[in-house]
């Protein structure tokens, strides 16, 4: 598998598949009494649509310190996601089968964001130790993109 560069946050593979996860998350929540329930459906289609959302202004921030710290968000905002989608099982807003479905697509998208969160952080390491002194770069390099 070999690593492009992504020059553009729709270009991330973590960016792609939180936005699958948000697709699935606002279909599951259109209908039935998960539509009904309007203060979890707002807040689950808010945590969902918040890690596709950190990931983009993370790398459009331009340094690697901003991006690293904007996908610790967007890490967070899956935890966040998952915990209400056990919320909205326990209401029997969602059926084991859904509920399974989406918590194994939140689960996907947070250990992405944890393997990028990680590369940003050892790319942020290599830049002190190549160019001491200097601001970290922006966050374009070693990140994979949709081809491969």
């Amino acid at each position: 598998m070999e690593r492009q560069r992504a020059d553009k946050f729709e270009d991330l593979i973590a960016w792609q598949k939180a936005r699958e996860l948000t697709r699935a998350i606002y279909q599951a929540t259109a209908s039935g009494s998960f539509a009904k329930d309007f203060g979890l459906r707002d807040q689950v289609r808010r945590a969902a649509v918040s890690v596709m959302s950190n990931l983009a202004e993370g790398f459009e921030r331009g340094r690697r310190s901003e991006f690293h710290q904007f996908l610790s968000v967007a890490k967070a905002s899956c935890a966040e996601l998952r915990s209400q989608l056990y919320v909205a099982l326990d209401a029997t807003h969602l059926n084991p089968s859904t509920f399974r479905r989406l918590i194994l697509q939140a689960e996907e998208v947070a250990r992405i964001i944890g393997g990028l969160r990680k590369a940003v952080h050892k790319q942020r390491l290599l830049a002190r130790i190549s160019t001491p002194g200097t601001k970290s770069a922006k966050p374009q390099s070693s990140v994979l993109s949709p081809q491969s």
